[in-house]
């Protein structure tokens, strides 16, 4: 097995764990999502539009919620997860409202080896990129999964964010991705009181590297927005400062938290 294979089946375990924490965590509301509450916030929902009738990749889908608000939008949706526990949450959850998305195990770099189709829409949203060492890899595999003439819809956390260490206190990190970073965390953002002590990886990315990756692999940036806020109170000494906006408290407006693009395929 390669570095590379051994770090994915550790964030595998990870990310089994997890969900075994997230689905019934406040986090997550799944008593709101189930009475029809859609899990996907306004940037995207902004840069997706009208999905009906489109087909759709959720990559990194996790156990499915976004994965199946866009499925009662009206869009034919197939969701891939590195997690075996996630995808078979997701597959349940999918049974249980009725709808008829697809749910795929695989790590993204493998999603064109296990799904044979290309989509209108690739999507991808908060903490996906962070888990891949190869940002060129991850962008050659959106590309490959999309029809000509479809789009890209990104949303995610702010490289300027992964400099800092979990209170925002100091900068702990490179901003260029220059190793991979291994850590042993507790709890889960989803809930930080969980019963969890594993060890994780992941991987620094800064804007050179990601804009390039997407224009190397053909494609057409349209779209770049940067935000001052986290749509998830997801991170440490965060405060509230709009509805379902969340600044790093004493560094309210003054630091980038997520951004979102688009990128079309020609």
């Amino acid at each position: 097995m390669s570095t590379e294979q051994e770090y994915f089946e550790t964030n595998r375990a990870l990310w089994n764990e997890k969900t075994k924490h997230h689905t019934g965590s406040e986090f997550y509301d799944m008593p709101g999502f189930l009475d029809g509450k859609t899990s996907l916030k306004e940037p995207e929902l902004a840069l997706l539009g009208d999905v009906k009738g489109k087909s759709i990749l959720h990559l990194q889908c996790h156990f499915g919620q976004d994965s199946l608000s866009l499925a009662r939008m009206g869009a034919k949706v197939t969701g891939t997860d590195i997690s075996d526990a996630a995808i078979a949450y997701a597959q349940q959850l999918n049974e249980q409202l009725g709808l008829d998305a697809s749910f795929v195990r695989s790590d993204t770099y493998a999603v064109p080896d296990n799904v044979d189709e290309q989509f209108d829409i690739v999507f991808a949203s908060y903490g996906v990129i962070g888990w891949l060492p190869d940002m060129q890899r991850f962008a050659e595999v959106v590309a490959r999964m999309l029809k000509p003439g479809g789009k890209f819809v990104f949303a995610e956390f702010h490289p300027v964010r992964w400099m800092y260490n979990d209170d925002f206190s100091e900068i702990e990190f490179s901003y260029f991705n220059k190793e991979a970073i291994i850590e042993t965390q507790e709890g889960t953002y989803a809930d930080r009181d969980a019963d969890m002590n594993m060890e994780e990886i992941g991987w620094n990315h800064d804007f050179g590297e990601i804009l390039q990756s997407l224009i190397n692999a053909g494609l057409r940036l349209e779209v770049f927005n940067e935000y001052d806020y986290s749509p998830y109170n997801c991170f440490s000494n965060m405060v509230e400062v709009a509805g379902g906006k969340w600044q790093v408290k004493g560094l309210e407006g003054k630091v980038p938290i997520m951004y979102a693009l688009v990128c079309h395929k020609s």
